[in-house]
């Protein structure tokens, strides 16, 4: 990062353990925001270009209420935690109105011709996909121990929000996992022999708490990169994960190559996940915590693709005998 402020920046967020997505993208609306003010320093501005800002991310670019509310929580830790003057509670700016998309569900037959039709190097992350209804950073980032057979479920850390939460797993699954498990063991035993090696990275401060952690198996993550890379922190030789570029890139790619008129994407099987859950009359309660979503109403917007149609409500023309005499 080459400005000496948003490292200053990434720096706080970080000590307060802000995973790293977070910190990138708090710091790309922060420099937005510095740009908008004619990069004006932010210690000279404050809710009045705050204001204006946010209304221009609504009137001019037209981001949806989700972005907006991102950029006013970086907004929110830029005055409070860094430049300590706190933003009003009372801030007066234009709300975006656009509203969010509906999801984009498949059919079960759509997920089955997806998921055949995926090669074999990213099937297992794209299966977890759909079979447990995860995000694709949470695939990636699965570790060895996070798999747990004799329950048949995954133990999710720090997800969204910094949610931990355990999702179901499917049987047809535990035969891939054990294999999976022998290919990273065999990533293990190749490192450890390397004697620049440092081990597995581990969030937050768990290496200084646990410090053999990083050089034991069952921390290691259960989809290993193929090569070996400088850890940009800690300037440590490590493994890393998969990159989700692959996977995202393959669901495109086949569904494109199927004639899948929908839009697929790695969210597209949480969303179907979601969506055949509640068709096949689960609680709405369980799918919830599932998806590990901290509101209800986030579940809810799944329910307007259920055969019935929309909230489960039965067209009355289904129960009308019309003659086709319109043709």
């Amino acid at each position: 990062m080459n400005s000496p402020f948003l490292t200053l920046v990434s720096e706080k967020m970080y000590l307060k353990r802000y995973a790293k997505r977070t910190v990138q993208t708090y710091c790309y609306w922060i420099k937005a925001f510095i740009n908008f003010n004619n990069k004006q320093h932010p210690v000279t501005c404050h809710d009045a270009e705050v204001e204006l800002f946010l209304s221009f991310l609504a009137n001019q670019k037209q981001v949806t209420p989700k972005t907006q509310a991102l950029v006013l929580n970086a907004l929110v830790f830029l005055y409070r935690e860094v430049l300590q003057t706190p933003l009003t509670l009372e801030l007066n700016f234009n709300k975006t109105s656009i509203q969010p998309k509906l999801p984009v569900v498949l059919t079960h037959e759509e997920v089955t011709s997806l998921l055949s039709n995926i090669s074999a190097a990213v099937s297992l992350p794209c299966k977890l996909l759909y079979g447990s209804g995860l995000r694709l950073m949470e695939v990636v980032r699965l570790r060895v121990q996070d798999i747990d057979f004799d329950y048949l479920s995954l133990q999710i850390w720090h997800g969204k929000g910094g949610k931990h939460r355990r999702v179901t797993l499917a049987k047809e699954l535990i035969e891939p996992l054990k294999k999976q498990i022998a290919v990273a063991s065999s990533y293990y035993q190749q490192d450890k022999d390397n004697a620049d090696y440092r081990g597995v990275w581990l969030p937050y401060a768990l290496a200084k708490k646990y410090p053999s952690a990083p050089m034991e198996f069952n921390w290691h993550y259960l989809f290993p990169a193929q090569k070996l890379s400088i850890d940009p922190e800690s300037k440590y030789l490590r493994r890393h994960h998969i990159g989700e570029q692959k996977i995202q890139r393959t669901i495109r790619a086949v569904s494109k190559r199927l004639g899948f008129v929908k839009d697929v994407t790695c969210h597209t099987l949480r969303h179907s996940f979601a969506t055949h859950l509640l068709q096949s009359g689960a609680d709405i309660r369980t799918v919830q915590e599932q998806l590990g979503h901290s509101d209800l109403r986030t579940t809810q917007i799944y329910t307007h693709v259920l055969q019935q149609g929309a909230n489960s409500v039965c067209s009355p023309l289904d129960k009308l005998k019309l003659s086709e005499t319109n043709r």
